[in-house]
């Protein structure tokens, strides 16, 4: 009883956040209703997305955790390709392409939020969906809007405390 308290990893604020966020990016809806691809590069995107929404909303209270959420998503990138077995000698290849797809998405996203809504719509077509058409792209797109809303109305020490909310 004693040692297993001594050796428990202690869950950090950024490490129990970013759970939070995985798990919002995995409802079904967006997969099952909107059309989001159910693989691999649609699972990251809708991560990202969620990471770009906390990041936009926390950077200027607290950036530290901003650097440690991105680092946990690097980390856990990095991890779910060996998972996948992904050599050792690839997995940093990947990884560093994965990290421009990232910054260029955050990029992309935090650009077309200044634009207006066809310029979100055309991020959100080219990103999430890969280029390819899709009629559902409105509502992600106003989902998306509505979830900065509903972010910006949230306390940072909630969103922190990984109540965090985005519909």
């Amino acid at each position: 009883m004693i040692l297993s308290k001594l050796f428990a990893k202690k869950v950090t604020t950024a490490e129990t956040l970013y759970a939070a966020i995985v798990a919002a990016a995995r409802q079904p809806r967006f997969y099952a209703e909107w059309g989001v691809p159910d693989t691999v590069d649609g699972r990251f995107d809708m991560i990202v997305l969620h990471i770009y929404l906390v990041l936009q909303r926390l950077k200027t209270e607290t950036p530290e955790l901003c650097q440690r959420l991105t680092d946990l998503f690097f980390d856990d990138m990095d991890r779910s390709l060996r998972e996948m077995g992904v050599g050792d000698l690839s997995v940093g290849k990947k990884v560093r392409r994965m990290a421009e797809a990232f910054h260029g998405r955050l990029n992309a996203y935090a650009a077309a939020a200044e634009q207006g809504d066809q310029s979100l719509i055309e991020a959100l077509q080219r990103n999430v969906y890969g280029g390819q058409a899709s009629k559902s792209v409105n509502e992600l797109a106003r989902w998306l809007r509505d979830a900065k809303a509903i972010l910006a109305a949230q306390s940072a020490a909630t969103i922190t405390a990984a109540e965090v909310r985005f519909s």
